[in-house]
């Protein structure tokens, strides 16, 4: 890592009433003298200064703090200035920071300091860009008890027991058994065996998990001309989807993004499926059964009772207006024409989110990252437990590959491919 002064604008481009500029070096208490026209000032405290170039014209009148190291976003010296958020005023301020030798920073960059300074581990930067592409409120906690370190702290712990298991098994070889503390060899293959059984349980809610970063997958599913789009159409609340009485009106999936109960949902609209001659039509049929397999609630559409009732989602019978019998309790009546039935259809959507959301609210989160070290950490404890035959030569190594597979989530054990990846996705101001 580099040791440039690097500044960006860390609040979002464009014309705004306020912007925010940040700056982070190793010794920038000159600039912010420079800045406020003191020769003393007090760290984390505010100033409001009229800031002008070397000509002395007035740039803008701004507010301006200054975060002493390692007591900052990076652990370095931290300037922020709140100035107007006009592009030409941006523009100068750059200006004025490039004349003091600093560089625009690239993606991620301050993230990348504050983690090579010890103020954040990777699981933090994986929460910190989950939080800044939050669109609902499940997002934005998730994201938050990732940031806040959450996570940090299981992995941790994850990591410390299997150090002290490899430690343990380790010395199995080097000492008598007098000088170990008693069963040894057989406390640490329990506690190995329920470090697995907690590892692999938190992986059992990938599913849950991505339906929070990602959004939740529901998909209208059901023959030609039964009213999916009407349904889709009142669900997101805008003629998103054609209507028609014609069949086979909806020849492609059709989605919109939306917020149900705080979770983002990805709602789709898809082709009825029926034997078609039609090309189009035929691919759009592909196309649904696609959405079926990646859905994780699939909301069945008839218009009258179906033979068998499918347990995998939520059976609707729309145009329920031209039905005499609505008395069938594990089935949805809607009609669009009367304006009935989704609000008891919206309450069958929430119930099942939260069956499958439930589980991974107090666990972590995960990500494709994170999901692979952890498969690969679960391998190792395995190949721990079954292959060590008692030579706990084999057992300790394989243990510690675990730990090392953990070390590389938080960043401990990393590499530069691991790193760039995961701080590319930031913004310039992070």
């Amino acid at each position: 890592m580099n040791n440039d002064t690097i500044f960006a604008l860390s609040s979002a481009p464009g014309k705004s009433g306020v912007a925010v500029i940040r700056v982070s070096g190793d010794d920038l208490s000159k600039l912010f003298k420079r800045i406020i026209k003191k020769d003393k000032f007090d760290a984390r405290h505010t100033y409001f200064t009229n800031l002008c170039d070397d000509n002395g014209d007035l740039i803008d009148q701004c507010v301006v703090v200054f975060f002493a190291a390692p007591q900052s976003f990076t652990g370095e010296d931290v300037i922020e200035i709140y100035s107007h958020g006009a592009p030409a005023v941006i523009d100068k301020m750059f200006e004025f920071l490039r004349g003091f030798g600093a560089r625009i920073a690239q993606r991620g960059e301050f993230s990348r300091r504050a983690f090579y300074n010890n103020k954040m581990d990777l699981t933090d930067v994986d929460g910190l860009i989950a939080l800044l592409n939050a669109q609902t409120d499940k997002q934005r906690q998730s994201a938050l008890k990732s940031l806040t370190g959450h996570d940090s702290k299981i992995y941790n712990n994850w990591r410390n027991q299997m150090i002290e298991i490899s430690a343990y098994a380790a010395a199995i070889l080097d000492y008598a058994d007098d000088e170990l503390p008693a069963n040894i060899d057989k406390k640490i293959i329990d506690k190995t065996k329920k470090l697995l059984s907690e590892i692999q349980s938190s992986i059992l809610n990938i599913r849950a998990s991505r339906a929070i970063q990602n959004g939740f997958n529901i998909v209208l599913v059901g023959e030609t001309n039964v009213g999916k789009s009407s349904i889709f159409n009142k669900l997101v609340g805008s003629n998103r989807a054609i209507v028609s009485d014609i069949a086979g009106t909806t020849r492609d999936v059709v989605s919109m993004q939306i917020d149900i109960d705080g979770y983002l949902v990805n709602l789709s609209d898809t082709a009825g499926i029926r034997d078609s001659n039609d090309t189009i039509e035929k691919i759009g049929i592909e196309r649904t059964h696609d959405e079926i397999k990646n859905a994780d609630l699939i909301l069945y559409v008839y218009n009258e009772l179906p033979k068998k009732i499918k347990s995998d989602g939520i059976t609707i019978i729309n145009k329920s207006d031209l039905l005499k019998n609505k008395t069938n309790k594990n089935v949805i009546y809607t009609s669009v024409k009367t304006d009935t039935g989704f609000d008891k259809l919206l309450d069958a959507i929430k119930n099942k989110m939260h069956e499958l959301m439930g589980a991974s609210e107090s666990k972590i989160a995960i990500n494709e990252r994170t999901y692979e070290l952890l498969n690969d950490t679960i391998n190792e404890l395995e190949n721990a437990i079954n292959k060590y035959d008692g030579n706990y030569d084999i057992f300790a190594e394989h243990v510690r590959r675990a730990s090392d597979c953990v070390g590389k989530i938080l960043g401990v054990i990393t590499t530069n491919e691991i790193a760039d990846i995961t701080f590319s996705q930031l913004c310039l101001g992070k």
